[in-house]
């Protein structure tokens, strides 16, 4: 897999399992999209499954995220299938992109790299003025999912210290942002990797 051109890796060769999370406007969508293309592999995003399902059921957005405030079953349903996904790109020696806000925590170890963006709130508030969502909705969702994922799973989604990237998309352009990441897989090496932060399965 090496690149005898510098002892970096081709893009080409790349087959790591990168989960990409963040909270809405952190630029998630655009970042997988970009790095899909980058290392010609596919992504799933738990968004748009989330989304599919609100289409399933006839619902907006908004009224899944209520119903799913009200029962546990929509979201594990949904990490069920993200967990699954990962499962299978876990082992598959291929390059693959898992996106969503519990992306990182689902895959766990079978992740080679787990990526967390953020921006301001003003940042992702002028970023996703245009979405069906308001400003206001959007955080009360990312407050409400945040207490369930704690009551569910004993996680907290404010802990970013078993990423190994944490990047502030405010400070850099789309471009800028995916060049700090493929700059770092490219460097990344597998025989000098000291070690990922562990984490547990969890009970989904």
């Amino acid at each position: 897999m090496a690149d005898t051109e510098g002892g970096s890796h081709r893009l080409s060769d790349v087959n790591l399992f990168v989960t990409v999370s963040g909270p809405p406007g952190s630029g998630v969508t655009t970042l997988c999209e970009a790095l899909s293309t980058a290392l010609d592999c596919g992504y799933v995003s738990g968004g748009e499954l989330f989304r599919e399902i609100a289409d399933d059921r006839d619902l907006t957005l908004t009224q899944l995220v209520a119903e799913a405030s009200e029962s546990d079953e929509i979201d594990r349903a949904l990490d069920r299938r993200l967990r699954t996904i990962a499962e299978k790109w876990g082992s598959a020696n291929k390059a693959f992109i898992l996106e969503s806000r519990l992306a990182g925590w689902i895959a766990g170890n079978r992740a080679d790299l787990r990526i967390w963006l953020d921006a301001p709130d003003e940042v992702r508030a002028e970023r996703t003025r245009d979405r069906e969502e308001m400003t206001a909705e959007m955080q009360v969702r990312e407050v409400i999912e945040e207490l369930r994922y704690e009551s569910y799973y004993d996680i907290d989604l404010s802990d970013h210290s078993f990423y190994d990237l944490v990047i502030n998309t405010g400070r850099w352009t789309s471009a800028g942002t995916l060049e700090i990441i493929l700059s770092a897989i490219k460097e990344y090496e597998p025989t000098l990797d000291e070690g990922a932060f562990r984490t547990s399965d969890l009970d989904i």
